[in-house]
């Protein structure tokens, strides 16, 4: 990488005018204690001093911090190959040390950052093993027994079959969300944006899911009837799955008896604001920020037994912002939680 110097004159300039100064007193002591000398002549070799010394003092600035500098900058470059292509490199040593401290800080939160990515890392591993490992310890535990006698018994066959083929449909249906978040991710997904009706979309997903809520004795309901559609323009089939994975997850973290209210409002003049507020457990303040990363469970207990991938809410974030939309969340421990996210109105 070529570096361009921009020179800097600050310090040769005034080491110039401190050593003339000293200069110029001793010329002035010698003449009124040793010997007359002519005052024009003495100022005129003062300049021609001063400019002497400058140069001399600049070119050695210069070389010294060619020597020098040109190796941090090399270094600094081969670590950050983009932030000093084409940018003038400074001698001016304040100027300087600027901008090493300003690498130096850059430097640490970039390693900070790394140190968290790898923390998420090593997290998401284990999250991922472990929720591929439990359905298949279970398919191979049925599988094991079976092979060692019980396949003689139709009754035990047949059960312990019915309890694989459920271990692998939950292992099918982690790999599926896991592919569908990952096509979001990187953008391999395309919405197919068209006009449909947003209540009837939460009605359908009200009507899929209103005997897994009579299970745990909690209403799905609007919060108001809402006579005349409200159109609204997105990818219909993404948008019901948003709207199925948070249904599903207010269920599952509901209280025996609850409710699950769905509300529409207008938020702006071209955005409308689905509300789905639940009264169940609610969430704790720290673990808001961490809802929608992979595999991440508030109870880290209970939640499997519920059923599953732990990839709903990550699936709902990344499709919202598929649209450019937001999505929000709001909870309270004891009171109940409410997530909301935009949609754009059908004109």
């Amino acid at each position: 990488m070529q570096l361009k110097f921009k020179k800097s004159y600050k310090f040769a300039l005034k080491s110039s005018v401190y050593v003339t100064l000293f200069f110029l007193a001793t010329i002035f002591l010698y003449h009124y204690f040793v010997q007359p000398l002519n005052l024009l002549i003495v100022l005129a070799f003062s300049v021609v001093f001063y400019a002497a010394t400058f140069f001399l003092i600049q070119f050695r600035v210069e070389h010294f911090i060619y020597k020098r500098v040109k190796k941090i900058y090399d270094d600094v470059s081969l670590l950050e190959t983009t932030s000093y292509v084409n940018q003038p490199v400074t001698t001016d040593m304040a100027t300087l040390t600027k901008e090493v401290k300003k690498f130096a800080r850059d430097k640490k939160l970039e390693i900070e950052t790394l140190k968290i990515r790898e923390e998420y890392r090593k997290e998401f591993l284990g999250n991922v093993s472990h929720e591929l490992k439990t359905p298949l310890f279970t398919i191979q535990g049925y599988l094991l027994t079976l092979l060692d006698g019980a396949m003689e018994d139709k009754n035990i066959r047949k059960k312990y079959l019915e309890r694989a083929e459920k271990g692998v449909e939950r292992l099918i249906y982690i790999v599926k969300d896991l592919d569908m978040i990952t096509k979001l991710e990187v953008g391999e997904i395309n919405l197919d944006v068209t006009k449909f009706d947003i209540v009837e979309v939460i009605q359908n997903v009200f009507d899929l899911f209103e005997m897994k809520a009579a299970n745990k004795n909690i209403t799905l309901t609007f919060d108001t009837k809402y006579a005349k559609p409200i159109w609204v323009m997105a990818d219909q089939e993404k948008i019901q799955q948003v709207v199925t994975n948070l249904v599903v997850n207010s269920i599952k973290y509901g209280k025996k008896g609850g409710t699950t209210e769905v509300g529409i409002e207008d938020l702006t003049k071209d955005k409308v604001i689905v509300r789905i507020t639940d009264n169940g457990e609610g969430i704790e303040k720290q673990n808001i920020p961490r809802l929608f990363e992979r595999f991440y469970r508030v109870d880290k207990s209970g939640a499997r037994s519920e059923g599953g991938s732990g990839l709903g809410l990550a699936i709902v974030k990344h499709i919202i912002e598929g649209h450019d939309e937001k999505i929000y969340v709001e909870s309270q421990i004891g009171v109940g939680s409410e997530f909301s996210f935009t949609l754009e109105k059908a004109k």
